[in-house]
């Protein structure tokens, strides 16, 4: 079964690939003609994830194209910032997005801020059959003092999961795609899938 996933960021087509592995095959936008960047004007995380499903949704109907699609969101939520970066964290600092940007930008803001807490969240919204479906992961933990690690992407250096003493980027993704915010989601998004149901 094929299934679309609205997402120009290769890391991510690499990493749902990997998720979700060889149950289905994982297009992404370019595969089906979408070179440019789809809009994510969204409020919140849930609505520029539905958001970005629908547009992909209604591109490949109006080529007659009726195929299942999937698209996701996610955001770093820092307690002590009240929830930013949340909905802006792909350009927390600038635009076009930029990581190391991101990445600074966020260390700057908690510069002398010692209680760091923070939480990673995913919404994934799937369109099938004109009906959408929503699936959320979370993941607790803190914010590092400076970048470490050289796997992942986004602000995989700096988040450490609770129950860890190492970030996301030190993990790698053997741990970080069985305990993240996305693997979460993806667990679900998956088992709806193959059930027709929620758990």
């Amino acid at each position: 079964m094929k299934i679309v996933f609205a997402s120009a960021n290769t890391n991510k087509v690499q990493e749902i690939n990997a998720l979700i592995g060889n149950q289905y095959t994982i297009l992404g936008l370019s595969d089906i003609g979408i070179t440019w960047e789809i809009p994510e004007p969204g409020d919140t995380i849930k609505e520029n994830a539905c958001l970005k499903a629908q547009y992909v949704a209604e591109f490949l109907k109006k080529q007659g194209r009726n195929l299942t699609v999937f698209a996701d969101d996610s955001g770093l939520e820092v307690n002590m910032l009240n929830g930013a970066p949340g909905v802006h964290s792909a350009r927390y600092a600038v635009t076009p997005k930029n990581d190391e940007a991101n990445n600074q930008k966020l260390l700057h803001e908690l510069r002398n801020i010692t209680k760091r807490k923070a939480r990673f969240v995913t919404v994934i919204a799937l369109i099938q059959d004109d009906t959408a479906q929503f699936f959320e992961g979370e993941i607790n933990g803190t914010i590092a003092y400076q970048c470490r690690g050289t796997n992942g992407f986004g602000y995989d250096p700096l988040f450490i999961p609770r129950g860890y003493r190492s970030t996301f980027a030190e993990l790698g993704p053997e741990v970080k795609n069985t305990i993240s915010h996305r693997a979460l989601a993806i667990k679900k998004l998956l088992h709806f899938l193959e059930t027709g149901t929620g758990f």
